[in-house]
């Protein structure tokens, strides 16, 4: 790391004699030839992407850089020593998704980076562009509501568990001597043992999480939202991953950032406005008081239309780069919404004789409308998603087009669950007797019963897979042998390879496995709502007239639902306790980010920060200067996420420049897992477009690879994309070319593989200029 250092900033003093671009002035043969590597999930270092020990950042920063090694610095100046060879560079993203502690943090918004992957799981639509909006609109509505049940969660502990319940029943706050100068006996009726000045106080904390959550939103935008990508005109007909706008999402991730600061803003008002109000329309309540709660309700009512508003106005704008802010907006819709929280603060700290906390607050109602909204915006999400699907039929679609709902309603049963969890363990630890408070609202309660279900159901279709899979393991041994031919027969070894290839397939049933789950979430969660509602009791109290198997059950389930809660929700937290200070266990972290946050912040400003938006500009920027500058040729070589970003590069570049570019992938999810799950972005007609549009493409990939696989473009396109799979193991037995026994590499080093160099050089020489229309046909 020492050297790695030093030629960094070697590199940087010298910063005009060691930029590729820096060689436009000098006279440059078109042979010279470059290969721009992108990795893949995970990351690495440029040390290990380039081969050699001493590597110098030729241009970027410590967040993403592109590097070269020493001996390459300069090669643009010495074109003739580079007649056999590319010359290599590494780009390396790794940073934009694991790289300070910080980054730990994000843990907390996995719900919202759920909800916004399902804005990009639309089914692909020609000429439907009011349905395909109003598909937008109902996933950043499911967003909306998750950010009030979040910050509602976290209401219903410091608000209602905390300040309502526990601080006004002695027995609970001598347990918890911070808390004693909030109980009206422990302080003797000191100043905020009221019950307003008690939730005025309580307020902080849900007003301090949105307030984080707002900071970490304008954060990253800062950062990752205002990278400008490479300017050019739309193409008419043209994937909308190629739209100028597409990875610049500025203007609406400001906007609903506004909108969701003041959604959570306005939740804790009402949580403070509520009791006080139904305090003072008691009969003979003070007129003045009353008057007031009334007009701060309407206040509030108009906030939240406002907030609605703002939501369903505007979507996503692609087409164009849009510069513009809605500075007002931005500034004075979240400003509004805090000067109205300030507002109903001072009327509930207001000094109300007579008045104690007794029971709960409305958790229950509230709780219980956020989960009827999203279960009819899931709905009506699922028959948008059905309508556009049968409208331009796409097989290999996961889940007939409903993946995007399907994936919402994970995200809000995921919040669902994270916000029982923490009430659910909260109440456990103020109320150690377990009868001191009421405990949280019912609705929680039976949420958590509804756990073990869902687990039992999961398990089934884990078991199915398991069985299956065991079978076609068993069903793929002859296969493996006819692979390695002339081979003497090892029976353990051919089990092995047939087991990983088997696996590996599991990635294909993955649909299945969601589409079990989501019933059995939707149904049981819909029985968990009407349940709670129509008894106002938990499960098993509600159960205690009915059949003593049925009670048990409900009992048994209750019970367990609420340790596993609580088991989760301990684990989350020391997951997130152990990342920031664990570089490894942050890097696992990123690696889920790495998938999770590819597409930009459309449906959710809370959710981490789309590393696409500088990775693509990134890449787009150095192909298009390094090509217009040297006239060389060039391969971009991208590995898993690394293929599908240089994808998405090549599609930002000008026609003229892509048509100077060749793509070689290897572990490639491009159809596999992008084309099935986001198939209006990376359907068969997308890749088709993609193949024919750029010099030439090259697909690598294995049977043993549980992530990447073939792009299978239509046949007609051109010349093949998917080579035939790669052996792997490269040696079944021991040779002498491999005396010890050659590893199954699955989804890594892939320029192990001689195949590797080999392709790498048939799409160079299908790039020379001196031979223009010579695309010849590659065997295998």
């Amino acid at each position: 790391m020492s050297e790695r250092a030093g030629a960094t900033g070697t590199a940087t003093a010298a910063r005009p004699t060691v930029t590729a671009t820096g060689a436009a002035e000098r006279t440059v043969t078109p042979e010279i030839a470059l290969e721009l590597l992108v990795h893949g999930v995970g990351g690495t270092t440029p040390e290990k992407m380039l081969d050699d020990p001493r590597t110098v950042r030729i241009t970027g920063d410590d967040t993403a850089a592109v590097f070269r090694r020493a001996e390459d610095v300069d090669a643009e100046s010495r074109p003739g020593d580079y007649r056999d060879r590319p010359v290599p560079e590494a780009y390396v993203w790794c940073n934009l998704t694991s790289g300070n502690a910080s980054r730990a943090l994000w843990l907390l918004l996995l719900p919202f980076m759920v909800v916004n992957l399902a804005h990009w799981m639309r089914p692909a639509a020609e000429d439907r562009p009011r349905t395909v909006r109003f598909y937008g609109l109902l996933v950043r509505l499911a967003g909306l509501t998750l950010t009030v049940l979040l910050v509602a969660a976290a209401c219903e502990v410091a608000l209602d568990l905390a300040a309502w319940q526990c601080a006004g029943v002695t027995a609970c706050a001598a347990r918890h001597s911070w808390l004693g100068f909030l109980s009206p006996a422990g302080s003797d009726g000191g100043w905020w043992s009221t019950p307003g000045r008690r939730l005025a106080l309580a307020a902080l904390v849900p007003t301090a999480l949105t307030g984080l959550l707002w900071y970490l939103s304008h954060r990253t935008w800062s950062a990752y939202e205002s990278t400008r990508p490479l300017v050019h005109d739309p193409e008419p007909g043209h994937t909308s991953l190629g739209s100028p706008g597409f990875w610049y999402g500025r203007r609406l991730v400001a906007r609903l950032r506004a909108a969701h600061t003041a959604a959570g803003l306005l939740t804790v008002a009402a949580a403070v406005l509520s009791p006080a109000a139904a305090f003072d329309r008691r009969p003979g309540g003070p007129a003045v008081l009353d008057a007031l709660g009334w007009l701060l309700t309407g206040a509030l009512v108009t906030g939240t239309v406002a907030v609605v508003w703002v939501v369903c106005r505007r979507g996503r704008s692609e087409n164009l780069l849009d510069q513009e802010l809605d500075r007002r907006l931005v500034r004075r819709l979240p400003l509004g919404s805090l000067a109205l929280l300030v507002l109903v603060v001072l009327y509930a700290g207001w000094s109300r004789p007579g008045w104690h906390s007794v029971g709960r607050l409305a958790g229950d109602t509230t709780f219980g409308g956020l989960a009827l909204a999203q279960g009819v915006l899931v709905i009506v999400l699922g028959a948008v998603a059905r309508d556009l699907h049968r409208r331009l039929p796409d097989p290999r679609a996961a889940m007939c087009g409903l993946g995007g709902p399907a994936v919402a309603l994970l995200a809000c049963a995921l919040g669902g669950v994270i916000s029982g969890g923490v009430a659910q363990r909260v109440s456990d630890w103020l109320d150690g007797t377990g009868t001191s408070i009421a405990g949280p609202p019912v609705l929680l309660t039976w949420q958590a019963s509804v756990i073990p279900p869902v687990l039992v159901v999961l398990l089934a279709a884990v078991a199915w897979l398991s069985w299956r899979t065991s079978r076609i393991s068993r069903a793929d041994r002859a296969g493996v042998d006819r692979d390695h031919p002339g081979e003497p027969a090892d029976a353990a070894r051919t089990r092995r390879i047939a087991r990983v290839r088997a696996m590996a397939a599991l990635t294909d049933r993955t649909p299945l496995v969601v589409t079990v789950l989501c019933a059995a979430t939707l149904v049981l969660g819909a029985g968990a709502l009407v349940g709670a509602l129509a008894t106002g009791e938990t499960p098993d109290t509600a159960a205690d007239r009915t059949y003593a198997l049925v009670h048990g059950a409900a009992e048994a389930s209750q019970a367990l639902g609420s340790w596993l809660v609580g088991l989760g929700f301990i684990l989350f937290v020391t997951w997130g306790r152990r990342a920031y200070k664990d570089a490894s266990a942050r890097r696992t972290i990123g690696i889920l980010w790495d998938v999770g946050t590819f597409w930009p912040r459309a449906a959710h400003p809370f959710a981490p920060p789309c590393y696409a938006e500088r990775a693509v500009p990134d890449l787009t920027w150095r192909m298009d200067t390094w090509t217009r500058r040297t006239g060389g040729r060039l391969v971009i070589s991208g590995h898993s996420q690394g293929s599908v970003l240089a994808a998405a590069a090549a599609w930002q570049l000008t026609p003229a420049v892509r048509k100077r570019v060749a793509l070689l992938t290897y572990g490639c999810p491009l159809e596999r897992l992008y084309g099935r799950w986001f198939p209006a972005h990376f359907g068969p007609a997308e890749l088709g477009s993609l193949h024919r549009e750029v010099a030439c493409w090259r697909n690598l990939y294995r049977l043993t690879d549980p992530i990447g696989g073939p792009v299978l473009i239509p046949d007609g396109d051109g010349p093949e994309v998917d080579h035939t799979p790669l052996k792997d193991p490269l040696a079944y037995g021991r040779t002498p070319a491999h005396p010890l026994p050659a590893p199954i590499l699955g989804h890594s080093d892939y320029q192990a593989d001689p195949v590797f160099a080999e392709e790498r050089e048939r799409l160079l020489a299908r790039l020379r200029p001196d031979l223009p229309g010579r695309r010849p046909q590659p065997a295998g």
